[in-house]
């Protein structure tokens, strides 16, 4: 083979290269998420938060560029939920979920309560004990679905709202007796408000069985399986390099 034809193959290899690699990056995925700080949030135009740059990590790793939009969770949920490969986090992930869904992993640690204000000393040794008081849930939260499933309603003993934000002030307001949260976002919130957590919220009963084991990124059912273990191996790559250590450092 003379040099002239090794040049230009040569040549060919390496334009086929850089092709594949533009090509890849080029790969772009739609990002379902909502307000729920310090998660995943708004601020200044640009949304952020521990789950959003855990993703954001993942997707980098992968080389998949994600294209991220906020918004009410009951529709978060139902587009994922009826498209296919559409991400959403930061989703719990439960019974009544999990065949609506293909899981990819866990990208944050969580822990559920019951909230009160201090001051009305509600303390429950059962869940059930909670039902003749006015509880604060989100629209389609699973917060909300965990209840619902227990035998509480909405119109009853729930009160639901599309904001997070909201129920802190319902519950400060005495317009409800419990709010069911996260503690990350119930501090998180109270905070913002500028409140001392520990004197405006007290722990009335821990849900131990509601995502102890942390918000998850998931996709749709009818998601490729490749797509899933793609970002599934990208998630445990940056959890073993060091980096979701990083992460959780800064944020939490």
């Amino acid at each position: 083979m003379s040099w002239r034809k090794i040049s230009v193959l040569y040549a060919l290899l390496v334009g086929a290269s850089i092709a594949t690699v533009s090509q890849a990056w080029a790969e772009t995925l739609k990002v379902l998420t909502e307000e729920f700080p310090p998660y995943n949030y708004t601020e200044n135009a640009k949304i952020t938060g521990f789950s959003t740059e855990v993703v954001q990590a993942v997707l980098k790793e992968v080389k998949i560029q994600g294209e991220f939009q906020s918004m009410p969770w009951a529709r978060a949920y139902e587009t994922a939920q009826s498209a296919d490969n559409v991400l959403i986090y930061s989703i719990g992930r439960t019974p009544q979920r999990e065949k609506l869904f293909k899981w990819v992993g866990v990208i944050a640690p969580t822990q559920y309560y019951l909230f009160s204000l201090p001051q009305r000393k509600l303390k429950f040794d059962r869940l059930d004990q909670a039902k003749s008081f006015q509880i604060a849930t989100v629209n389609e939260d699973v917060g909300e679905q965990f209840l619902m499933a227990r035998g509480f309603a909405k119109g009853i003993n729930l009160q639901s709202s599309v904001k997070y934000e909201l129920n802190y002030e319902k519950l400060k307001a005495g317009r409800v007796d419990l709010w069911i949260m996260t503690e990350l976002v119930a501090v998180y919130l109270a905070r913002q408000a500028g409140d001392e957590p520990s004197k405006s919220l007290a722990r009335s009963f821990a849900i131990n069985d509601l995502g102890s084991d942390g918000y998850y990124m998931a996709f749709g059912a009818n998601t490729p399986d490749a797509l899933v273990e793609r970002l599934s191996k990208g998630l445990a790559t940056i959890k073993n390099n060091g980096t979701y250590e990083a992460l959780k450092k800064k944020w939490l």
